[in-house]
């Protein structure tokens, strides 16, 4: 079978290779059966799912399916009107046969409806009105159809997301734009989202590979986006400003950011200047692999990202901003934390803030979500401060904080503990769920809490390779340092990395670039929390020994514990 072509109409954009739909409301407004039926984009939709499900190649006998688009709706349109001759050609269980497996197919795209703004506050406020209105006739439109061929009324309905997954508003806004940075200017901003949660979705790859490198040229340099083909979703990452423009076969990676990071406003776009730029899904790179420049000049760190199938998976999107976040950091004297920070509530009075640390896989969040699945009537609650990053950093009169930079959490479905997993189930985007390795993001907190000065009261290194069970606390700072700069953790294959470890400061996101840079903001760190008497140490989470979590909860209690009686 020859690759299917996309499809591409001034309403309709389809691309069976990423499974991804776009489709424009401002170029067309469908109203009712007909004008859907008579469309354009159904009849491309029709020839789409014709062309991957000729009978010739299939191996079935459905002779409805071996027609052509035109055909195939002129005898919808015939059992729609209660035509006489709707039958003559073809079966009507044939008919109904197809038109599931084709209401199915489009189901099976991540479809994202798309409005421009225009300045018009009648649009923002009936966008998802719009959205709404296309769903419904979506599912009318195949309910109608079904009966019709079947010959009776259903008895069970299901209000799912027939029409698309997601809306997005988008903008144009007016920034400060540096030299050299122009070609940026058409591309649209989205404003405001929508999603349909459970979103599931299917991307080629479910791995990330290597780290993201310095090159010396700007990679702006290679951008020559075009308006039809690119957005852009302004993220407040901490306190960073991140324009991160994104090719719209990576709508996947681009919508899943709204559970991740919080939207920055028209106000907060207009007029300034971001300190990151992310260009996803550019046509080439050096070696294929990701960079990131350093624009000293205007002082903005850009990243590149190739198009191609391994970069479809999450974790480069995330990471990459991740990454140039970070190095911002860095050189704001800030040291970037890789893992995850809860707030405990005690029944007792006592409120704690607790910092897992580690590289992927090692165990930051599964430890967190152990103490959240141990807590007993000695915890009043456990509030997600971040979940993957965060930095620490001194204040005017030389006190340590820390402070998150997500909103969300990218988390392996394995990892998570069902009463979590299904309290939050209606709100997450779920990435591949049926493959190893699958995710999940769903929100944690809002950017107001994310974004506080929070002080910390222990900082434990999570070790998921030795068989100790419990916590360790850490006599002396050059021990702790020496533990946290090693990086070392069994690889649970969540990256292209397998077995025994080590990793700068446990972060290739930022600290591995800049280890010159980073390494006195470690010294100044680690002296403040041992001068102050903080707890340091490591909790033993067993991921890469023990697969039943038990000796992870007997970890969590012990820390639990000692968290009661300080």
């Amino acid at each position: 079978m020859t690759e299917p072509q996309n499809v591409e109409t001034a309403a309709l954009y389809m691309n069976p290779a990423r499974d991804v739909a776009v489709i424009d409301y401002s170029s067309k407004h469908m109203s009712d059966i007909f004008t859907l039926i008579n469309s354009k984009e159904l009849f491309e939709v029709v020839r789409l799912y014709l062309e991957q499900h000729s009978h010739h190649e299939e191996g079935t006998d459905n002779e409805f399916e071996d027609t052509d688009p035109k055909t195939y709706l002129d005898t919808v349109k015939a059992v729609l009107l209660d035509r006489e001759d709707a039958y003559d050609k073809f079966n009507r269980y044939e008919i109904l046969d197809s038109i599931e497996n084709l209401y199915s197919y489009y189901r099976s795209f991540l479809r994202i409806g798309v409005l421009n703004l225009h300045g018009s506050e009648a649009s923002a406020n009936t966008f998802m009105q719009l959205d709404d209105q296309f769903n419904s006739l979506v599912i009318r439109s195949y309910r109608t159809l079904e009966e019709k061929l079947q010959g009776f009324k259903n008895k069970t309905y299901r209000q799912v997301s027939a029409g698309t997954s997601a809306v997005v508003l988008t903008q144009s806004h007016d920034w400060p734009i540096p030299k050299g940075y122009e070609a940026l200017k058409p591309i649209r901003f989205l404003d405001t989202l929508s999603l349909r949660p459970p979103m599931m979705m299917t991307t080629p790859s479910n791995k990330r590979e290597g780290t993201f490198t310095a090159v010396p040229d700007n990679p702006i340099d290679k951008f020559h986006g075009d308006r039809k083909e690119w957005y852009c979703f302004p993220a407040k990452i901490g306190e960073s400003l991140c324009y991160i423009y994104f090719h719209r076969d990576y709508f996947v990676s681009g919508i899943s950011l709204a559970n991740l990071f919080e939207v920055a406003d028209a106000k907060e776009v207009a007029g300034h200047k971001p300190d990151e730029i992310l260009l996803f899904g550019i046509d080439k790179t050096e070696g294929d692999v990701c960079h990131y420049h350093h624009d000293e000049e205007n002082d903005i760190w850009v990243g590149e990202v190739p198009y191609n199938d391994k970069t479809t998976y999450f974790g480069y999107m995330k990471k990459m901003c991740l990454t140039l976040h970070n190095l911002h950091m860095i050189y704001e004297n800030h040291l970037p934390i890789h893992g995850s920070m809860v707030r405990i509530k005690f029944a007792n009075g006592k409120n704690k803030n607790v910092v897992f640390f580690g590289d992927s896989g090692a165990g930051k969040s599964e430890s967190l979500e152990a103490l959240q699945e141990i807590a007993d009537d000695k915890i009043i609650s456990l509030e997600t401060i971040f979940d993957d990053m965060g930095s620490f950093a001194f204040d005017s009169d030389g006190n340590m904080y820390a402070q998150g930079t997500e909103i969300g959490a990218f988390v392996r479905l394995d990892d998570l503990s069902s009463a979590v997993a299904f309290n939050n189930m209606d709100r997450g985007v779920y990435l591949n769920p049926d493959r190893k390795n699958a995710r999940v993001i769903i929100p944690a907190d809002s950017y107001r809490r994310v974004i506080k000065h929070h002080q910390v009261d222990m900082w434990v290194y999570a070790n998921n390779y030795d068989t100790e069970i419990g916590i360790h606390q850490f006599e002396n700072e050059d021990d702790a340092k020496k533990t946290f700069i090693t990086g070392k953790r069994f690889a649970l294959g969540t990256t292209d990395e397998v077995g025994m470890s080590t990793t700068f400061f446990a972060n290739p996101f930022g600290p591995v670039q800049e280890e010159e840079k980073t390494r006195p903001v470690i010294d100044k760190v680690f002296n403040h929390l041992f001068k102050q008497g903080i707890y340091v140490g490591e909790i033993y989470a067993h991921l890469g020994t023990d697969k039943s979590k038990d000796s992870l909860n007997e970890s969590a209690q012990e820390l639990l514990d000692v968290l009661w009686n300080s």
